[in-house]
């Protein structure tokens, strides 16, 4: 039924990270799917706030993210299934979304929080990825 799994990893959030990771393992080897790993470092939404970092300073971000990313996969996935790990700096859902259309995903894996006020006002990313996907989407509560 899946042939390709995004897993929209957050870092920040390491028990909702842990369970992404084992749901999507868990139906990586249900179906036979190759998996391909996310994580989207926020962007600062204000351009004024973004213009006090310099493009070096992103790349460093970036990279040092990727870092970050390699040491808990190396850790924390396991090593029966390949994947391959992507960062990228922007909207989160609006990433998310975008590749999983570029690498074709049939289902998109990510965790949510426990929902309060303001994401009732303005919708967390987990609720507008589930709204706008033209994929399956699999919401880990954690």
């Amino acid at each position: 039924m899946f042939k390709s799994i995004l897993l929209a990893i957050d870092l920040n959030d390491s028990i909702s990270a842990h369970r992404v990771a084992e749901t999507g393992f868990r139906l990586a080897r249900d179906h036979g799917a190759e998996v391909h790993i996310v994580n989207v470092i926020p962007d600062f939404g204000m351009s004024i706030v973004g213009s006090y970092f310099s493009s070096d300073q992103t790349k460093k971000m970036v990279a040092d993210e990727k870092r970050r990313i390699e040491a808990w996969a190396a850790a924390e996935l396991p090593d029966d299934i390949p994947y391959d790990l992507t960062v990228i700096k922007g909207h989160v859902y609006d990433n998310i979304l975008k590749t999983a259309n570029r690498i074709g995903a049939d289902v998109i894996v990510l965790g949510s929080h426990k929902p309060d006020l303001e994401d009732y006002l303005l919708g967390p990313n987990a609720a507008r990825v589930v709204r706008h996907a033209k994929q399956s989407v699999f919401v880990v509560r954690g």
